[in-house]
């Protein structure tokens, strides 16, 4: 995980232009605003992103494209959680288009052990155990689909509800529990080594 978070070095030196106000809106933020706002999102979302790509580089380099998207687009939010979800979905949405990139070119395998799979596992019985555990887990998270390992470390990593979960990647708020029972068993089979768990 990275040492210090910094502020996306294209935005470090720029100043937001000037804040309106909508009715019922947040102001668009100026530049301490936009600090501050980046302080209390940039661990979650690197976390986050470092989860569903697998790779600290990549999660890096999604964190940089996400927050210049989301600065660029100077938008108004209804409330902070509004805020937050609206970054999460532009950080979701940069991830995707990477993918997307990547399969154009060449098919490259995910980095099997990433620096960052640290899901803590309270039940390990040794310190060697549990590090056997949370690479289990780092690989089987990576044989989900994208937006299974989007889901599960939304609801179980960052505790975010069914709502937020639906807006952050664009589904519908009643799909949520289905898809999330449906990862979850996935996700089991791999770990367990079930294939017939798996497929269901």
């Amino acid at each position: 995980m990275m040492d210090k978070m910094h502020l996306p070095f294209a935005l470090r030196h720029a100043t937001l232009a000037g804040s309106r106000v909508l009715d019922s809106a947040l102001p668009v933020m100026d530049e301490e605003e936009f600090r501050a706002f980046y302080e209390r999102t940039s661990r979650p979302l690197w976390a986050y992103l470092s989860r569903i790509t697998g790779s600290s580089q990549e999660a890096e380099d999604a964190l940089q494209e996400a927050y210049y998207r989301f600065y660029r687009a100077g938008a108004q939010h209804e409330s902070e959680s509004h805020r937050r979800n609206s970054l999460f979905q532009i950080a979701t949405n940069v991830v995707r288009d990477a993918a997307r990139r990547a399969r154009r070119h060449e098919d490259v395998p995910l980095e099997a052990e990433s620096p960052a799979a640290e899901l803590a596992v309270s039940d390990a019985p040794t310190p060697e155990r549990q590090a056997a555990m949370r690479t289990d887990l780092a690989r089987g998270m990576q044989q989900l689909e994208p937006m299974q390992r989007e889901m599960l470390w939304l609801a179980y990593a960052q505790g975010a509800s069914h709502e937020e979960i639906a807006e952050i990647l664009g589904l519908r708020t009643v799909s949520i529990r289905t898809l999330l029972l449906r990862a979850r068993r996935k996700l089991a089979g791999i770990l367990g080594g079930g294939a017939q768990e798996a497929a269901r």
